[in-house]
């Protein structure tokens, strides 16, 4: 399908702008992006005067199954969130649970202009099969935790559902899908694990997902069990970030551990929301991008953010950067849009997307410039980090394919999720 994007305001990935642009997207692909209007036949044309045109978002941690839990263990620290209310809530969840759990999620992060997000959890097929009917990108991996210095890849089943799920679905749906390997945290394995999971990782050239220093709890408690080493020395002593590595959080990192992330490549993804509503802290933000660290958004789980919301993501970074240490001029608001589009890309390692170009992957988003909260604009990349929200959202399409536009699903049917949920939350919470 060809469909020309009329006299579009298009932002960027760079926070670079233009108004009065024509975008066409043909099949999978962009293929023309200028102020002059291209002449032929085109299948369909969207009037963009009043709407802003660009890269799609992108959520680099998550836990899309975790939306059961929305609103299920507030008020609590990481720790005794996880010990008292997750841990023992999931032991009761069924492959049916995940894969309305990871719909609903799905769903959310579509009308949110998500199109691809990074995902480790269990029951990792279930959520493989909501990616490929929903049309959402994903990256994701078989969370793997181990506790016992004894075991081996032939003996750890977890890996073995991983190793499963990386040859069945890697690259899955013309390469919407891709699969990585996860380690769940410092504190959750054992030395040999990392070992062999990120051997398999880098032999098989798929990314690593893990979780780094998100309480100070956890990352002092790292340091003492791990003979000196902070959490992040552990894992490069071990070889996980050998492989093309996502750590969630990074919260509490010292020097080291910084210079460490950079000199390896491993992105940092920022859970703003989460990691304050946690309790958790603040991810040393301005360190980490001086540092030429590759610095993603993400939401975390929506049983700790509530919501899968990354503009909100990248306006709360904003505001902790200005807030925290008192420059409002050093990190402007181009910098929390490469963070939520092309940096995203780049994590999950997708080789040319995240961006508006020419022959790139046609993953866009439109925003109402015409809302009561986004008029007067001025500079669009401002507009986009702080007037719009995901109520904005006109538009979501991925790969060239509309998946959501106007308050409608072309691929999911809202009120049968909605309901098919509601009777399985009511019938989890009473088992």
């Amino acid at each position: 399908m060809k469909i020309l994007f009329d006299k579009a305001n298009i932002l960027f990935q760079n926070g670079k702008s233009i108004k009065n642009g024509y975008l066409v997207v043909d099949g999978k692909k962009i293929t023309y992006i200028s102020n002059i209007k291209p002449e032929g036949h085109f299948d369909r044309v969207i009037d963009c005067s009043k709407k802003m045109l660009c890269p799609g978002l992108y959520n680099c941690h998550a836990h899309s199954p975790m939306s059961i839990f929305r609103g299920y263990g507030e008020n609590l620290p990481l720790d005794r969130w996880l010990s008292e209310k997750i841990w023992p809530a999931e032991d009761k969840l069924t492959e049916a649970d995940v894969y309305l759990s990871s719909m609903l999620s799905i769903a959310e992060m579509l009308k949110n202009g998500i199109i691809s997000f990074s995902d480790m959890y269990f029951f990792s097929e279930t959520t493989a099969k909501t990616i490929i009917e929903s049309g959402i990108k994903a990256n994701i991996g078989r969370c793997i935790t181990a506790f016992d210095d004894t075991i081996t890849a032939e003996t750890d089943t977890r890996f073995k559902e991983g190793v499963e799920l990386h040859k069945t679905y890697h690259n899955a749906a013309d390469g919407r899908l891709k699969i990585d390997m996860s380690i769940h945290a410092e504190y959750t394995t054992v030395e040999n694990t990392c070992r062999y999971v990120s051997d398999y990782a880098l032999e098989n050239g798929i990314g690593m997902q893990i979780h780094l220093s998100e309480t100070a709890k956890e990352h002092a408690e790292g340091i003492a069990r791990r003979n000196g080493l902070t959490p992040a020395e552990f894992f490069l002593k071990t070889g996980v970030f050998r492989a093309n590595t996502t750590a969630a959080h990074c919260v509490h990192l010292s020097d080291n551990d910084i210079k460490i992330l950079s000199e390896n490549g491993v992105t940092a993804a920022h859970n703003p929301a989460s990691n304050l509503k946690l309790g958790s802290g603040v991810m040393p933000l301005a360190k980490l991008i001086d540092a030429g660290v590759n610095v993603t958004l993400g939401t975390d789980g929506s049983a700790s953010n509530n919501t899968l919301d990354i503009l909100k993501e990248a306006y709360i970074a904003s505001l902790l950067q200005k807030g925290t240490t008192g420059d409002t001029s050093k990190f402007r608001a181009d910098v929390f849009v490469s963070m939520a589009t092309e940096n995203g890309a780049k994590a999950q390692g997708r080789v040319g997307a995240g961006i508006l170009k020419e022959g790139a992957p046609a993953d866009i988003i439109l925003i109402d410039l015409n809302a009561i909260n986004t008029i007067p604009y001025f500079d669009l990349a401002d507009t986009f980090l702080f007037s719009a929200n995901s109520s904005n959202v006109y538009m979501t399409m991925v790969d060239g394919k509309i998946l959501y536009e106007n308050g409608e699903f072309t691929t999911i049917d809202e009120e049968k999720l909605k309901f098919d949920f509601s009777n399985m939350i009511e019938n989890f919470y009473g088992r």
